[in-house]
């Protein structure tokens, strides 16, 4: 009897998929993680310390590297004082309809969607909690409007 053995590189280690990387969903859900302590001007090491790990144990959750299990994500919805939800909120289409076992090779999709998205960027998370501190709300709108100005004369 002949027993075909995959190569031990080409099997998925547990939590994820062929050739080890992360899943689509780990690395959207860490994203969000990144997104969320961002915008509050949390460090790494802050939110680790929150929740007893190291930095770099946060780094690899937002990097999708770690799965973060259920009792770790409601811990960090706690820190972070967001549902459970918002780490699965706008999850790209793609990700959603296809997690699960099928989902292997959606992995550097995910990880490009993330590296593209500019809600993901330091400098767009600090310009709005910088947008955000302006308590003048006439203030705060004509700063909108000029955005929005330069935004459309810079595509003329």
């Amino acid at each position: 009897m002949v027993i075909d053995k995959e190569k031990e590189e080409d099997r998925p280690r547990r939590g994820r998929g062929r050739g080890g990387r992360p899943k689509p969903v780990d690395v959207h859900v860490g994203s969000r993680v990144r997104l969320r302590r961002t915008m509050l001007g949390m460090s790494q090491e802050k939110l680790g310390d929150a929740i007893g790990l190291t930095f770099q144990q946060v780094q690899k959750y937002e990097r999708g590297a770690n799965r973060i299990g259920a009792s770790r994500l409601f811990e960090l919805s706690k820190v972070l004082e967001v549902p459970v939800s918002f780490f699965f909120d706008d999850m790209p289409p793609e990700i959603e309809a296809e997690s699960g076992p099928r989902a292997e090779g959606l992995a550097e999709d995910a990880q490009a969607h993330y590296a593209a998205d500019p809600m993901a960027k330091r400098e767009t998370l600090e310009l709005v909690r910088a947008y955000y501190r302006i308590t003048d709300a006439n203030v705060r709108k004509r700063v909108f409007d000029l955005a929005k100005a330069l935004a459309k004369a810079g595509r003329a």
